[in-house]
């Protein structure tokens, strides 16, 4: 059907909007509801969509640029730090067994030349990111064992494809086809290796350093023109500009992308940016994933259905053993070990850039690139569905809840002058406290059994994110005078902390805390109301214990309030001096001394107070 652009684009987005929300009623979520469309379009069906198809998933690759570049924004470089060892542990030893297992079955299963298989290999080991998130966003199960340690080996697998795509060319023994369309377009192909690598490394660092000096001071002058279309236009300005640079440096656009979001991750425009993009890069995912189903060549997969059929098979069943083992190695939950092991099976998007570039150095003759396409293409269509049986008939008996669809957030339809997120264990108390001295609050909690079990209790408490946004303009943030944050996740209250400061700044945050270094990065987004949870326990706790050791009730009150003073005071000191210290053990150790001594000290201030009878009947 030869329709020009908006004549496929009315045909992408019509099927979108019919096989989407059906597959959504089924329960096998909106990846496969996006594949099936692409496959009733397609060239071997309904014909709406011809062998262009290919050209339309190229463009919407541009989604998956945009899903790395939110991921960057999610990920400031402190947090990647301390993810290093679960994403170089699982990242490389899953990367280093799949591909030696999967060069094994090619060299067996295949006449291959050996540098052919290796590039295959390497190729075919990297997963999904878009269909992988995408799951995990839309069964809220992000924050699982198996949604923690998959996004680790993700991010991995995105930052490998530098050096893969840098091995490509050493393994070819034959000269790089060229492409009449495309010939100079790329600044390194004509370059000796030193050069092309230094103009990698320059363009890397550009992005680094225009990340902090540059984007940043460009949206503080932006904003001030308080015109939100601008600073939409400078948000895609931000990831096209990087995906153009990384593409004429010959590396992956969506990894650029990625270290630009990572640089912007301490930013004050953060949310910002990740609000504005999120539309282009849902509408864009969806439009790769209905690409990839036009794209599935039927008539090759029937010509050759055995031998195709069972090295998906045998592919995903390497892979898929591989994320066990190491889940298992890692001491995941039975259920999430299986969880893992299907989730991250199927062959990732990266595979049709890397598939290209073997066919350009002449390793596959194009038979063999479309076999192998074709292959990652149903490897991306077969995961989805492995996924939807698991979770219908064997999540259960492995003791793990089924996950099902999120219950859509209440209509909040009162508002006061006290708004509060979370409403468990800490916040029950508090907020009983509150109601017995007259404060009314607006309750938020994103547990929807504990939202419905305190309203048979009698406590009204709406169901709903507090990190989004639009849902604290809804419970009137705006004309509250405060807002409380008793949620024990330390990365939602330094999103939430980010969020409030920067769109309610009329508003005194309190912020609960789970200890001295969550209080710190608290202090760092300059939250004045800090409360770490097991100070003014543990030191009640003391109160008691010197009472009935024979200390007086009020001077051991009066000390203890005396102790918790000079503890915040030397809170706030540290923390300025572990803003320059280095992340190294021996520093970190160096700090914890240094805290410690510092807490003796401060000790001996008030202990040598004398002692006032003010309470006691002696």
């Amino acid at each position: 059907m030869e329709g020009g652009i908006l004549g496929n684009a009315l045909v992408f987005l019509g099927i979108s909007l019919l096989t989407v929300p059906i597959s959504k009623r089924l329960g096998i979520g909106s990846v496969l509801g996006y594949l099936i469309g692409g496959v009733l379009i397609g060239p071997y069906i309904l014909g709406f969509i011809g062998h262009e198809g290919e050209d339309i998933m190229h463009a919407a690759e541009f989604g998956v640029v945009m899903m790395l570049f939110v991921i960057g924004l999610e990920l400031n470089p402190a947090s990647f730090w301390k993810m290093r060892k679960s994403i170089v542990g699982m990242g490389l030893s899953q990367m280093l067994a799949s591909t030696a297992l999967i060069f094994g079955l090619l060299m067996f299963a295949f006449p291959l030349h050996w540098t052919a298989s290796i590039a295959l290999s390497l190729s075919l080991a990297m997963s999904s990111t878009a269909i992988v998130l995408q799951i995990l966003k839309e069964k809220n199960l992000g924050r699982t064992e198996a949604g923690i340690s998959s996004f680790s080996i993700l991010l991995f697998q995105d930052i490998a494809v530098i050096p893969i795509l840098a091995i490509i060319p050493l393994l070819a023994t034959a000269p790089v086809i060229s492409n009449a369309a495309n010939s100079h377009t790329n600044w390194v192909e004509q370059l000796d290796a030193p050069y092309s690598t230094l103009v990698i490394l320059a363009a890397v660092a550009g992005v680094l350093v225009a990340g902090k000096f540059l984007i940043t001071p460009m949206l503080r002058w932006l904003a001030k023109a308080y015109m939100r279309e601008l600073f939409t236009a400078a948000t895609l300005f931000i990831v096209i500009g990087v995906a153009w640079l990384m593409e004429k440096v010959g590396i992956s656009a969506a990894l650029g992308t990625f270290i630009a979001g990572l640089m912007l991750a301490n930013s004050e425009f953060r949310h910002e940016l990740e609000t504005d993009i999120e539309p282009f890069k849902g509408v864009l995912l969806g439009l790769f994933f209905t690409a990839v189903g036009s794209t599935i060549n039927f008539e090759l997969i029937a010509a050759s259905a055995l031998p195709l059929f069972s090295f998906v098979f045998g592919l995903m069943l390497i892979k898929g053993a591989v994320l066990y083992a190491i889940a298992k190695v890692f001491k995941l939950r039975l259920d999430q070990q299986f969880f893992l092991a299907l989730l991250l099976s199927q062959v990732g998007e990266f595979a049709f850039v890397l598939l290209t570039t073997i066919g350009q150095y002449r390793l596959l003759d194009k038979g063999q690139i479309d076999f192998f396409m074709a292959a990652v293409t149903l490897s991306m269509v077969v995961s989805p569905v492995l996924l939807f049986l698991f979770e219908r008939f064997v999540s259960r008996r492995l003791n793990n809840r089924a996950a099902v669809e999120p219950k859509a957030f209440d209509h909040i339809d009162e508002h006061h002058s006290v708004v509060m997120a979370g409403f468990g264990h800490f916040g029950n108390t508090l907020g009983r406290f509150l109601r017995a001295n007259g404060v009314s609050a607006t309750i938020l909690d994103n547990d929807s059994d504990r939202v419905a079990f305190l309203g048979k209790m009698g406590f009204k408490v709406f169901y709903g994110d507090a990190t989004r946004l639009d849902l604290l303009h809804t419970a009137g943030l705006k004309e509250a005078k405060v807002f409380i944050s008793t949620l024990d996740d330390p990365e939602k209250n330094r999103e939430l902390a980010e969020t409030v400061r920067s769109h309610f700044p009329h508003v005194r945050i309190f912020m609960r805390s789970r200890n001295r270094s969550d209080a710190y990065e608290l202090i760092d987004l300059d939250v004045p109301h800090i409360y770490r949870e097991s100070l003014h326990t543990s030191v009640q706790m003391g109160v008691d214990v010197l009472e009935k050791l024979g200390f007086r009730k009020y001077t051991a009150t009066r000390k203890a309030a005396e102790f918790i003073r000079y503890d915040e005071a030397a809170l706030s000191k540290l923390a300025s001096k572990r803003r320059g210290s280095s992340s190294s053990y021996i520093d970190s150790v160096r700090e914890e001394i240094a805290m410690q001594e510092r807490l003796l000290q401060e000790d001996d201030l008030f202990l040598s107070d004398s002692n006032d009878h003010a309470w006691d009947r002696s």
